[in-house]
């Protein structure tokens, strides 16, 4: 999302006050500020200089005729936006198809294998073989000491590293996962990898008929994850809270889109643990909830309301939930309790049709201590007879309330009764609630095994970004004697697409530096972008990037995401703003964008292509072409990529793409050149292991730029005008540097498309000036080192065909140049010398920028506002600084007269060190320790407060904090670092001003200026008066990237005009034949009896050893 700032606007002065003024000002010394036309002509003095020196030195025509003298060994092609985008939404349909029939086989041979098990009640953990994936996996606690693991009868097997898997795997056995907080000895868990195990087998097969398959992942709704191949498990540095159930794969695929209104008690009965234990576990609720669903949280005494500013359902996306999670901290506990007053609160914002929802699965979920009230009145009012929405209660904490009200509201509404009694039952009672969301897919049979395409995530085993094709399995066995169909889900399939093999797909390079494909969701959410570029791993979460937050919003692309979320085809030419690569600039540029459905997918395929990518060169380099000049030397083909032939011909900088499939890629560009020209001793360019359209641009553009240098760069004196280097970059990925020594100091990409000048110089006309970045502040101008990019696109027109393959230009010396500006921004001819001329009070003469220095300010800014050159000395050292921080008052001014325009935008996939968090400290009073009576209870050892209290000891043991549930990455290594929304702030020039004279107002200490655009550049030149005192300071304008503050974008504002899109078409919320019976119980899995001992005696030691524990937290 993006903002445009609209600037402040200063009346002009009008001509004849302005004239006054330009008169009238006193110069020092006898000296008149510059006159209108005086300026203007120093500008055309400017322009002049910066056209000789590139017209001289760059060889634009000499690179044209170049192209044309070899006209004879490349074709132009052309980029058809409709066909490519038919190509290659076709062949991203048949790759997900071939994966979608893997997909079925194994969810069909899942329910077979299931329906055929015989259930055991007496099966042993001996009894079973299998790979535990953690078996071998080495935890460390917070004081970097080994904790040691529990004994495991896993298989040991041997593994060997795979290229396609990034890790070492073993093709024969699947693996399997039990999340931490599962007991692995009782007997569901053990039966269910009874019957799992012969998934192994359709495993292999699958990868046997498509070798390309990456994970393929069975998630049981008992928590137990078998994949394949087999590898260990990641270790994270803390305990290994990874759940299948809450992966966003999982629960995409478990259940149709929710609506979901969760309603908390702060009665004051509620209040210390019991008030913690429900705001964790509203956290770990909406945590179930994807992009597809709606969801809003609100708490209740005598009075219901919201916990947030949220005043109606909103999209359950990562920024929404962010904002409940913090509001739910607030929550403090007061009054008396009011079911009634929750209730109609929950049931009227599911009755609320003037808003964005799911229409699916409407549900209230209500956590409470306890009370006696029913309120059936209210059922009968909104929900009976129908029931169209389910209720589940969960009672939360350690009491002796009667229950029964709570599970007589679950069972009455069709939905469960769950107990929550420590922090250790959280986890699995708020996400248990999707089993009975299940029955109704279970029983629609068929209709319901609907393939489902995930949004994009990080892959847990450490793949990178993928999206997951997933399918639920069903539970095919019928209840006992009952012969009623079974309607418990079993789980969800699931095989999974990274992104790389998804992009290998798309065109690349043919569509030039600034063209490329994107792909978006029914959510909008991109699916490819090239500026999809998460920079922190977070396991827990979707990546969720908009495709308007991917670029620079506008209501064109508003309509283009519209249409393509439709599933509609089409194009539109457009004129939008673009951020440059380094985000320090906006263009104006225009593009086509084309757009149609990917077919049997929730996605849409995209291309964005600038009107001078619609041709492209491609490269016919024959055997008989490559090797005519020396035909018995192999090499000559690449003789001008040899490093001796650098001092004469000039560096060569090669981008590193994938030439050659044996080809070892690497970030040092000296190394990937040595590693290219020793393949290219083995292979021809010919060569069925190479990519010859690749291959042979390279070839053609490293002839090309070297007659460029043969034909001008030879033959001139780059001292005689102060240049560091001249350079060009190529589409065909040469970049040539001379003279050789200049290559030292080179610090652009090497790979033309990822350099700002390249594709900046693409997208403008004329030069393009790029000063260095400002972080050579504090070194000395020594040796002429600091040098000023100026580039420019080479245009060729062939056969009434419009391409840009290459930009050349000139590196300037920073400190050369700007005396050389002073001076053309100066009175004297080339026939004057310095000092000649004489003014006094009585003759008045007018400054100059170079004689006047110390009066005058003359500068030139590039269309960010950053400093290039200036007349100052002192400015030279922060050249390439936005020129606020350097003239505040003076950019102001020219922010304020339209000569710079504003955007201001967010990007919502940076990474910043977590911002200290206050521990108030909270007693271990809260911990619940049982009594001797408890102990002298056998019915108590079994009961779901033992279990519960064992899984409270689990993760006391592992957190420093019981409650800061995401203080530790769930299901990877602990991370220093957070994801953020950070604000950025970036100016361009306005169209409404060429040249401008201007009065900065500022009473005694008016400030006159000047500020023209030099005609076919990026530059502005602004002459000024020094400011003579303090009363001209100005506040600077923002620009630096800052974190964004707390609740920026404001959240609050921008549901209420939530961005288009759409949830899947088909729901199963509803089936006349389910069965409500089952509707509550209070603890899962119950562990032996001896293990409960043991561990409560080491509760009742670390209790009495009074160790602090901090606050609840759920961020």
């Amino acid at each position: 999302m993006a903002m445009p700032a609209q600037p402040r606007r200063a009346a002009p002065l009008g001509p004849l006050l302005l004239l006054l003024l330009l008169l009238a000002a006193p110069a020092a010394h006898g000296y008149s500020f510059p006159q209108h036309y005086t300026m203007q002509y120093w500008a055309r003095r400017l322009e002049q200089e910066i056209d000789g020196v590139m017209r001289l030195f760059g060889g634009v025509q000499q690179l044209r005729g170049i192209y044309n003298d070899n006209r004879n060994l490349f074709e132009v092609k052309e980029n058809v936006p409709n066909k490519l985008v038919e190509k290659v939404s076709g062949d991203i349909e048949s790759l997900l198809a071939k994966k979608v029939r893997a997909l079925k086989r194994l969810a069909g041979a899942a329910e077979k294998f299931q329906k055929a098990h015989r259930w055991q009640d007496n099966i042993r953990e001996e009894d079973i073989e299998y790979y535990d994936s953690k078996a071998d996996t080495e935890y460390d606690d917070t004081e970097g000491e080994e904790i040691e693991r529990e004994k495991s009868n896993s298989l040991k097997l041997e593994f060997t590293e795979d290229v396609n898997f990034k890790t070492k795997v073993n093709y024969s056995y699947a693996a399997v996962q039990i999340p931490t907080d599962i007991y692995k000895g009782s007997t569901v868990i053990l039966n269910e990898l009874n019957w799992t195990e012969a998934l192994e087998d359709v495993f292999i097969e699958n990868r046997k008929e498509d070798p390309s398959l990456l994970w393929q992942v069975f998630g049981s709704a008992t928590g137990v994850t078998r994949y394949y191949p087999a590898t260990p498990w990641r270790a994270p540095n803390k305990i290994d809270l990874y759940d299948v159930r809450r992966r966003p794969w999982y629960i995409q695929g478990a259940s149709s889109p929710k609506d979901m209104v969760i309603i908390v008690d702060v009665s004051g009965s509620v209040s210390g643990l019991t008030l913690k234990l429900m705001k964790t576990s509203v956290c770990e609720m909406l945590d179930t909830l994807s992009d597809d669903d709606y969801v809003n949280v609100a708490s209740f005494n005598e009075k219901a309301k919201p916990v947030s500013c949220f005043k109606h359902l909103v999209q359950a996306n990562i920024r929404n939930k962010k904002v409940f999670k913090e509001d739910v901290q607030e929550m403090v506990a007061k009054g008396t309790t009011d079911y009634k007053a929750g209730f109609e609160y929950a049931f009227d914002q599911l009755q609320n049709s003037n808003i964005t929802r799911a229409n699916c699965n409407k549900m209230i979920m209500m956590f409470t201590d306890g009370g006696e009230d029913r309120v059936q009145d209210v059922f009968e009012k909104y929900n009976w007879p129908n029931k169209t929405v389910r209720v589940f209660t969960f009672s939360v904490g350690q009491h002796n309330y009667d229950v029964t009200p709570l599970q007589w509201m679950a069972c009455a509404n069709k939905g469960y009764y769950f107990e929550i009694p420590s922090i250790g039952a959280i986890r699995i009672n708020t996400q248990e609630y999707l089993d009975v969301l299940g029955r109704p897919m279970v029983l629609a049979g068929n209709k319901a095994k609907q393939v489902q395409w995930t949004n994009v995530y990080q892959d847990a085993l450490g793949l990178g970004l993928m999206v997951t094709g997933t399918l639920p399995v069903f539970n095919l066995t019928e209840d006992g004697g009952s012969n009623r169909k079974n309607q418990l889900i079993l789980g969800v399939m699931g095989i999974d697409v990274a992104l790389n093999d998804i992009k290998k797909l798309t065109p690349r390079y043919n569509l030039g530096a600034n063209g490329y494909i994107f792909a978006i969701d029914l959510n909008g959410y991109v699916l490819l972008h090239p500026n999809l570029q998460p920079q922190i791993i977070n396991f827990r979460e979707p990546v969720t990037l908009d495709f308007l937050d991917a670029e620079l919003e506008d209501e064109n692309k508003e309509e283009i995401r519209r249409s393509m979320i439709d599933g509609s085809e089409g194009q539109r030419v457009i004129k939008t703003l673009i951020k440059s690569l380094d985000e320090r600039y906006i263009d104006e540029v225009v593009r086509t964008y084309t757009w149609a459905p990917i077919k049997s997918t929730n996605y849409s395929l995209g291309l964005a292509l600038p009107p001078y990518s619609t041709y492209y060169i491609r490269a016919n380099l024959s055997d008989q072409i490559l090797q005519v000049k020396l035909p018995n030397i192999k090499m000559k083909d690449f003789e001008f990529l040899l490093p001796n032939s650098f001092e004469s011909e000039g560096h060569v900088f090669i981008a590193p793409r994938e030439y050659c499939k044996d080809l070892d890629l690497s970030d040092n560009n000296t190394e990937f050149l040595e590693n290219f020209i020793a393949l290219m001793e083995k292979v021809t360019p010919d060569s069925k292991q190479c990519d010859n359209f690749l291959l042979h641009n390279l070839i053609l553009d490293t002839g090309i730029t070297q007659q460029l240098v043969e034909r001008v760069w030879k033959d001139q004196d780059l001292n005689t005008y102060s240049l560091l280097a001249v350079f060009a970059a190529t589409d065909g990925g040469i970049t040539r540097v001379f003279p050789n020594k200049a290559a030292d100091d080179w610090e652009e990409d090497p790979e033309p498309f990822n350099a700002s000048f390249y594709r900046r110089s693409l997208d403008n006309k004329g030069y393009i000036f790029k000063p260095p970045y400002p972080s050579y502040r504090g070194l000395e101008l020594e040796n002429n080192t600091i040098g000023i990019l100026v580039s420019t696109a080479v245009e060729l027109s062939i056969g009434g065909r419009t391409l840009k393959p290459a930009v050349i230009g000139v590196k300037l010396d920073l400190e050369a140049w700007a005396e050389k500006f002073k001076v053309l921004a100066s009175n004297r001819t080339d026939r004057d010398q310095m000092g000649t001329r004489r003014c006094d009070p009585s003759t008045s003469c007018e400054m100059d920028c170079e004689a006047n220095n110390k009066d005058l300010i003359c500068v030139l800014i590039d269309d960010g506002g950053f400093l290039v050159l200036s007349n100052q000395e002192d400015h030279w050292y922060q050249v390439g600084k936005f020129f606020s921080e350097v003239d505040a008052n003076l950019m102001s001014a020219l922010y304020n007269n339209s000569f710079f325009a504003r955007k201001e935008s967010y990007d919502f996939q940076s990474v910043c060190t977590p911002e200290a968090q206050s521990n108030t400290g909270a007693a271990p009073r809260g911990v619940f320790v049982p009594t001797m009576a408890d102990f002298l209870n056998l019915a108590w050892w079994t009961s779901a407060a033992a279990w519960s209290l064992f899984q409270q000891l689990l993760y006391g043991l592992t957190y420093s904090s019981w409650f800061q549930t995401e203080d530790v990455t769930a299901d990877s290594m602990e991370s220093r670092e957070t994801s953020c929304i950070m604000k950025q702030t970036q100016y361009y020039f306005s169209t409404v001003n060429a040249t401008y004279n201007a009065i900065i107002d500022c009473g005694n200490c008016s400030r006159l200026f000047h500020a023209q655009k030099l005609a076919n550049t990026n530059l502005l030149f602004v002459v000024a008066d020094k400011p003579m005192c303090s009363q001209c300071e100005s506040t600077k304008l923002p620009q630096a990237e800052i974190r964004a503050p707390p609740r920026d974008p404001n959240q609050c504002e921008l549901v209420d005009k939530p961005r288009y899109r759409k949830g899947p078409h088909i729901c199963f919320d509803y089936n006349a034949t389910e069965d409500t019976s089952d509707c509550g119980r209070g603890a899962s899995f119950k562990p032996s009896l001896s293990i409960l001992l043991a561990l409560q005696l080491l509760l009742l030691y670390l209790t009495a050893s009074h160790q602090p524990l901090s606050s609840a937290s759920c961020l």
